[in-house]
């Protein structure tokens, strides 16, 4: 686990302390109103297990027509709510574009699992952790609600039927009540981690290995990733993988590759030094090797999906020296990259290879016949899958992890044997921001 270091001092404690309290407090107020009767039978449904969303589903996709598309209906929410409410302009990136699409990309979500609403609670629970790092309080998303009221009547203009706006309502509200949820239960951690860059390294034109130092105790499990900010693009971030234990100065390493000009990435790589400051989300994230005996491993990694892989081999190393009886008999890397220019750390995995007979690696470059870019690579993967009682770990972009999650499924891989963080495709390629609001 990460080394604390001492740069926070009391004030860091105190601080949060604070915002700990006021977020209770808001916490509690939110509860209040949606528990109360003038909150409605929805809204006790809604914040309890009894939620029938499927009925609101029915509701909901009836009169998609007279709603949609989702689009016009958030431009229309957050011109409500920045109207309304404009100190919470503040708490969003300066360009809405990918703020907006990501958040239709949460009500198409919650449309589609209405009838599952423990399905749900689950992944909105872990959202409200997550957002804790925008500064978004509980309280906060009664504003959006009623924008939502707003935009819903512009949309509509008084057509539909009278339950619409409330199926609506009680949609987003049993989201938001999870989100609370979740934020409550990790009162006991920080928002969010600063930390301070101790290592920048440049790999080729557009790839940098970065080595930053939280200022507080930082505890994350191998194969996990963190959402990332710079201090040049407020409010925007994107998830990286945290690339293995942290050295003996608590420094973790990340890696980043530009895709476009203008964002978080190209901020990191080329414009981020040595003592700048960037903030770190909670870790998260649906890679990590777990308890249970292993077994045989197949490590599926597709450029800087390899940091991940990178994090992951060295818990398994760390394993099998000091718990000869874990259960992990072999591992096989599959590194794929669209060139061999495109693989890097190159030197660090052949030394691996060559000490730790456990571990084969297999570099799959190059594009497969008939243009599909992750063909090759993925059938690489299947021809070599895992046996009976094994797993196949995959990071990368999402059509990578499609692809070869696909391939397998075809050869009969059960499911459960695959594991993967399908990271949501936002403004730079690969990568994510995440919205103050549901989403």
């Amino acid at each position: 686990m990460p080394r604390s270091t001492q740069l926070a001092g009391s004030t860091s404690t105190e601080n949060g302390a604070y915002h700990a309290l006021l977020a209770r407090h808001d916490a509690m107020r939110l509860r209040r109103r949606m528990l109360s009767p003038e909150g409605g039978a929805g809204a006790r449904r809604a914040a309890g297990e009894a939620y029938d969303g499927a009925a609101d589903q029915r509701v909901i996709r009836a009169h998609l027509g007279l709603v949609g598309p989702f689009e016009e209906l958030i431009t229309q929410l957050y011109e409500v709510l920045f109207t309304r409410h404009p100190a919470l302009r503040g708490l969003f990136p300066g360009e809405m574009a990918f703020q907006e699409a990501h958040l239709a990309q949460a009500f198409r979500y919650l449309l589609d699992r209405l009838d599952r609403p423990e399905e749900i609670a689950e992944t909105f629970t872990r959202l409200g952790r997550d957002h804790r790092k925008l500064g978004v309080r509980p309280a906060q998303y009664a504003a959006f609600e009623e924008a939502l009221r707003a935009a819903l009547r512009v949309r509509t203009g008084g057509r539909g039927e009278a339950g619409l706006e409330e199926a609506w309502v009680r949609m987003v509200r049993f989201g938001v009540t999870a989100m609370v949820r979740g934020a409550e239960a990790a009162l006991h951690e920080p928002p969010f981690w600063r930390a301070s860059v101790t290592g920048h390294q440049l790999v080729g034109d557009d790839l940098a290995v970065l080595r930053v130092v939280p200022h507080e105790t930082f505890r994350y499990e191998a194969g996990q990733y963190t959402d990332l900010e710079s201090s040049l693009l407020p409010h925007t971030w994107r998830p990286y993988y945290l690339a293995g234990e942290p050295d003996a100065a608590g420094a973790v390493e990340l890696h980043v590759r530009c895709t476009g000009p203008g964002g978080v990435s190209e901020a990191l790589v080329h414009r981020t030094a040595v003592g700048d400051e960037v903030r770190l989300g909670p870790p998260k994230g649906n890679l990590t090797l777990g308890e249970e005996p292993a077994g045989d491993l197949r490590l599926v990694a597709w450029d800087t999906g390899w940091a991940a892989m990178k994090a992951l081999l060295q818990e398994v190393d760390r394993r099998v020296r000091t718990s000869p009886g874990h259960g992990v008999r072999r591992v096989r890397l599959f590194l794929g990259a669209p060139d061999v220019a495109g693989l890097y750390d190159t030197e660090y995995l052949a030394g691996l290879e060559r000490r730790r007979p456990w571990l084969s690696v297999v570099p799959v470059t190059g594009a497969a016949p008939g243009g599909e870019g992750y063909g090759r690579l993925a059938a690489a993967v299947t021809r070599a899958a895992a046996p009976p009682g094994g797993r196949v770990l995959v990071s990368g972009p999402p059509a990578m992890v499609r692809a070869v999650g696909a391939s397998l499924a075809r050869a009969g891989v059960a499911g459960e044997d695959v594991r993967h963080d399908l990271l949501p495709t936002g403004a730079e390629s690969g990568h994510a921001a995440t919205g103050a609001v549901p989403a």
